[in-house]
């Protein structure tokens, strides 16, 4: 059975919209250069969606959404000041860049405000294949949300209770421009279908769920195998036990895994490194993690989760190594960030775009990377936020299945898993090539060779 409706073909309007984006963005840039701004930015944004939420076979929230956003910076030397407004009419636009300069006027001096540098901006803009319109209407995203919840109650007797299926598409069209006489136009879209489930009765309860996600519809997982996905992750959590606390290998699954890298990400950030707020202070140039790491950054990437010709400055991105043989390349740097540093930006303003994290070996997945590991723990499900950026110490509550000679046997839960990240990384023993792609952080199955597991036997 396919539930999924056909895709409809691309609004004939997106285009129109963005010609109409930009005309707001040129006349704010005019605005601020008449109001004496030696510098100005403008960032419009519009955006649309339809989200449905069901359960136990009914409908619980139908949400169509449609937002703009019109956010105007403006440099006064070294001071800046910024406004921004959802109405498009003229004397509301004239207001919010009044506001802004005014704002301006009144700041501190800051001798790291200011645009990038001119010869920094973005002048090729590849197709990236991130506009995949679906005109989904709320009576499919209703038919297809039943389906997959009715697929994963139906799938096991032992399914007692749904939490919910939902299904959702937006679109979103933005434009950046600023004084340098820069104008970057993104337009991208996004699908997603998910359930998640109940097993079992009383004290005995366990929640568990799956979800697929893309830019294109076509990319999405059935919605049938979607349920049915989630309806298997949740009776595998029946019945689980705690673990006497001592000192094992740790194994990630890929959809955890790339929390990991987002701690990386965190402590080689600009703004952290500024603060003195990250345990990777003056990092750059040391081994972090095994030989063998790579970790690579490409903003390019056809329909990517988070491609782009140009990050939040306008600044041109660019393909490059995070790690090269686990030694830290770089930071995470946008325009400000660098500045206080003393550094070049390296094209992050806004964030990372699409990092890639090589395998340690072709066709490696958790499943053998469990045998490799022979006992351990298998870790698909963490809680808290026990993680101190500044020392890297970290400390979390996990939920997964212990493993003994090489096999994934029971569950367990009611752990914790501890160590320090810059232990961790450098005693990483595999990471796998079954990516996740429901991330911008492409990454498999990671394996850390030694942690503290503590449990309640």
């Amino acid at each position: 059975m396919n539930v999924i409706a056909p895709e409809v073909a691309a609004r004939p309007d997106s285009q129109a919209r963005l010609d109409q984006l930009e005309g707001i963005a040129r006349q704010l840039l005019d605005t601020a250069a008449r109001l004496g701004a030696s510098q100005a930015e403008v960032a419009c944004s519009e955006d649309r969606g339809l989200d449905v939420n069901v359960r136990l076979g009914q409908v619980e929230t139908v949400e169509s959404t449609q937002d703009r956003g019109i956010a105007v910076t403006v440099y006064f030397g070294t001071r800046k000041g910024s406004a921004s407004t959802a109405d498009l009419h003229p004397a509301s636009l004239q207001a919010t860049v009044e506001q802004a300069c005014a704002i301006a006027r009144h700041t501190e001096d800051d001798a790291c405000a200011g645009l990038a540098d001119p010869a920094l901006m973005a002048r090729a803009f590849p197709d990236l294949d991130s506009w995949h319109p679906w005109e989904l209407q709320a009576e499919q995203a209703i038919d297809l949300a039943l389906a997959c919840e009715a697929a994963g109650r139906e799938a096991d007797g032992r399914i007692s209770n749904s939490d919910g299926a939902s299904a959702s598409s937006s679109q979103s069209l933005s434009v950046y421009a600023n004084s340098h006489g820069f104008i970057g136009r993104d337009r991208g879209t996004h699908h997603s279908i998910g359930c998640a489930l109940i097993a079992g009765h009383g004290d005995g309860m366990q929640r568990d769920g799956w979800y697929s996600s893309a830019l294109a519809r076509e990319d999405l997982q059935d919605v049938l195998a979607i349920g049915r996905r989630a309806a298997q992750r949740t009776v595998a959590r029946l019945q689980p036990r705690s673990m006497a606390t001592a000192s094992m290998p740790v194994l990630f699954a890929p959809e955890v895994a790339r929390s990991l890298v987002g701690h990386l990400l965190s402590a080689v950030s600009g703004g952290a490194l500024y603060r003195q707020a990250s345990f990777l202070l003056d990092s750059v140039g040391q081994q972090l993690f095994p030989s063998w790491m790579q970790i690579d950054e490409l903003p390019h990437l056809r329909r990517g989760l988070r491609s782009a010709a140009f990050d939040g400055d306008g600044v041109a991105t660019r393909a490059s190594s995070l790690v090269r043989d686990g030694v830290l390349q770089r930071y995470v740097l946008g325009t400000y960030s660098a500045r206080k540093l003393g550094l070049q930006t390296t094209g992050n303003a806004g964030g990372v775009h699409n990092l890639q994290l090589a395998p340690s070996a072709p066709g490696l997945d958790m499943h053998a990377m469990a045998a490799q590991m022979g006992t351990g723990l298998l870790v698909t499900e963490l809680m808290g936020q026990g993680v101190n950026g500044v020392t890297g110490d970290y400390s979390r509550g996990a939920g997964g299945f212990r493993v003994e000679n090489g096999e994934i046997l029971y569950p367990v839960d009611g752990i914790t898993i501890a160590g320090n990240l810059r232990e961790m990384f450098a005693a990483i023993e595999a990471v796998g090539a079954d990516v996740d792609p429901r991330s911008h952080i492409r990454t498999g199955a990671i394996l850390v060779g030694r942690m503290t597991v503590a449990g309640n036997d």
